[in-house]
């Protein structure tokens, strides 16, 4: 199945989106798109200035982050937590670029630069003709991961709308380029439409979206709010289970896309919870600075336990 067609016509025939308030966004992304046409370690440069000054300008997001590492990473001593901190800023500052690049850089440029692991076992997983649930997560390399796992096989991708609609737009618009379906992540039943064909449907469930429709379980060592849905759906369907991790090598403009089988029966919604958190904590250990830990990953918190963050 190929990707769909992409909305037509350019952004700019909504003249609502000239309005002054999005004109910052509009020079940012003028900005970010000529990114891409530099050396790979003029990039790398830039990005590594605009980390510097992140971390130094964004402080709350960077005692998140420290709060997040902190406690995921407790062998590491206070400096090596603080390296750790800095070294997100910089992923985080790079992982916009190649956005940038999954928006914008022509098909020739992305062709063999990712190595696939695990993708026998995926495809062997969709030949019992009950779908495939790919759990994701939050790593810098989001859009560009996507659209080097489209190389590989069709996907199927849930959307949430982004609350700045030229943002919205423009990030619709690119994953409609590569994806086979875009959809809103408000509607279940197209969650189940799409494994009853038989497709691979990919979410990220890794964020703390409160205490509805989540199980508390192990992630880092500690009891993380996690959504149920990936149980819930597998338990409905029959779809095969499996977490993917999407990573830049050091060093290269080169990415490696890991799949792994949850092996855990799908009637065990908390086992099968448990299993997913394990494998994308094995996921983001490979490189743990490209994983977005400026997010409130532990908001939610167990009844009687206190809250977490300075902010």
């Amino acid at each position: 199945m190929q990707p769909q067609q992409p909305q037509q016509g350019s952004i700019l025939q909504d003249k609502s989106l000239l309005h002054p308030k999005f004109w910052l966004t509009w020079f940012g992304l003028g900005l970010l798109r000529p990114l891409i046409l530099l050396p790979w370690p003029m990039q790398k440069r830039i990005a590594a200035t605009l980390g510097w000054l992140l971390y130094h300008l964004i402080k709350r997001r960077r005692l998140i982050a420290g709060t997040n590492i902190k406690m995921c990473y407790p062998e590491l001593d206070a400096q090596a937590q603080d390296k750790m901190v800095r070294a997100t800023f910089y992923e985080n500052s790079l992982g916009m670029i190649e956005t940038a690049h999954a928006f914008w850089a022509p098909e020739h440029r992305l062709a063999h630069v990712a190595k696939f692991y695990g993708l026998s076992e995926l495809k062997a997983a969709l030949s019992a003709g009950k779908g495939v649930i790919l759990v994701g997560a939050h790593y810098t390399t989001l859009d560009l991961g996507g659209r080097l796992f489209a190389q590989f096989c069709p996907v199927d991708i849930l959307y949430r709308p982004h609350k700045n609609r030229l943002l919205n737009q423009v990030l619709l618009r690119s994953r409609e380029r590569w994806a086979t379906q875009v959809m809103n992540n408000k509607s279940l039943k197209n969650l189940i439409r799409s494994l009853r064909k038989n497709h691979i449907f990919w979410y990220p469930a890794d964020q703390d979206y409160g205490p509805d429709n989540a199980l508390f379980a192990p992630f880092f060592g500690h009891e993380a709010a996690t959504l149920n849905t990936t149980a819930r759906l597998a338990k409905m369907t029959g779809a095969a289970v499996f977490v993917l991790g999407h990573h830049r090598l050091n060093g290269a403009f080169k990415y490696e896309l890991h799949v792994t089988q949850v092996k855990s029966d799908s009637a065990d919604e908390y086992e099968l919870t448990r299993q997913v958190n394990a494998l994308l904590e094995q996921e983001i250990r490979r490189y743990p600075a490209q994983y977005m830990w400026v997010h409130r990953r532990f908001k939610t918190r167990p009844p009687g336990s206190p809250y977490l963050y300075p902010c």
